[in-house]
């Protein structure tokens, strides 16, 4: 079979909703690569090692990558892909340079190809993300490890957006937790939180594909008994309350159900939020806080934001 690269010349703060874009248009998976990982400053601090070629990435912007089978509709395919991204600017998302390449690909090279860009990586005190191939021993008795198949699509879990959101679960999840996770993507987030100890976590996601991703990155996890991966718009349908809430989505998104997770959120509980660009920031904050939220934490990676949001107690 043959293949086609479909890349996309943007911006990092369109890469999320491309990324979705694609995928929706039939995208098994996604390569990022972003100009400023070449000349980013890199705090050693869980013993990462980062070796990178420049000629992998753009001199300036993002590239995303796609691939999509050949097929007859494939041109019809691209035009939708490419009106999508235009309409992006209606949501004051900038898109950038928005140049849209198509090159063919032999299906030997794209089935093993992209797995050089991905290894073990350690995001945190105790998570460390593997790829299902991968060999990979456990350095200490305190370490979590969260094995991913990108393949599946919705990316590695080492995006800056996923690995803040880690963290902050990390510091907060306590044993016999409740979590629901908003957009659960990949299933990882529900993945750590029941690493962590929590006792019951319901996963939600309106794309399909993602609810199929994460119910096999669950099952490989071995976390099937603890997370419940259902199909469904935010939180519309859901009736339990939880310790904590997590969405990592856009921060248009976020702004529109802030006042559905105050309800769904016990009081002290939280909300962690993110996939949120650095200069929407103040427009989530002032979203969360006019729901009730009080803000806790804001943490800040490269040019993302998380925010850690209490309900007080009434």
């Amino acid at each position: 079979m043959k293949w086609s690269e479909l890349s996309i010349h943007t911006t990092n703060e369109a890469v999320d909703a491309i990324s979705n874009i694609l995928h929706e248009a039939g995208a098994s998976g996604v390569v990022i690569e972003d100009s400023e990982e070449l000349i980013r400053e890199r705090e050693d601090r869980f013993g990462e090692i980062y070796s990178l070629n420049p000629d992998d990435f753009p001199v300036d912007g993002v590239r995303v990558k796609a691939y999509l089978a050949e097929t007859s509709f494939l041109l019809e395919t691209v035009e939708e892909i490419k009106l999508a991204i235009n309409n992006l600017q209606n949501f004051n998302i900038d898109i950038g340079h928005n140049i849209v390449t198509v090159q063919e690909v032999d299906e030997e090279d794209w089935a093993t190809a992209w797995k050089k860009y991905y290894h073990p990586v350690k995001i945190s005190n105790r998570f460390t993300i593997v790829p299902t191939w991968e060999d990979y021993k456990r350095v200490n008795s305190d370490e979590l490890i969260i094995e991913l198949d990108p393949g599946m699509a919705f990316g590695t879990g080492t995006h800056p957006t996923t690995v803040m959101c880690l963290q902050a679960l990390e510091k907060t999840v306590q044993p016999d937790s409740k979590v629901i996770d908003v957009g659960t993507g990949s299933g990882v987030l529900s993945i750590g939180a029941a690493k962590l100890g929590a006792t019951s976590i319901h996963a939600l996601d309106l794309d399909e594909v993602a609810v199929a991703s994460a119910k096999a990155n669950i099952a490989i996890n071995h976390v099937e008994n603890l997370v419940e991966v259902t199909h469904g718009n935010l939180l519309d349908n859901v009736k339990e309350q939880a310790d904590i809430v997590v969405a990592n989505i856009l921060a248009e998104i976020i702004m529109t159900f802030t006042d559905d997770a105050f309800s769904i959120v016990k009081e002290n509980g939280l909300f962690i939020t993110s996939g949120i660009i650095s200069a929407k920031k103040e427009d989530v904050k002032n979203a969360l806080q006019k729901s009730g939220f009080e803000i806790e934490e804001v943490m800040m990676m490269e040019d993302w934001v998380t925010i850690i949001s209490k309900k007080p107690i009434q």
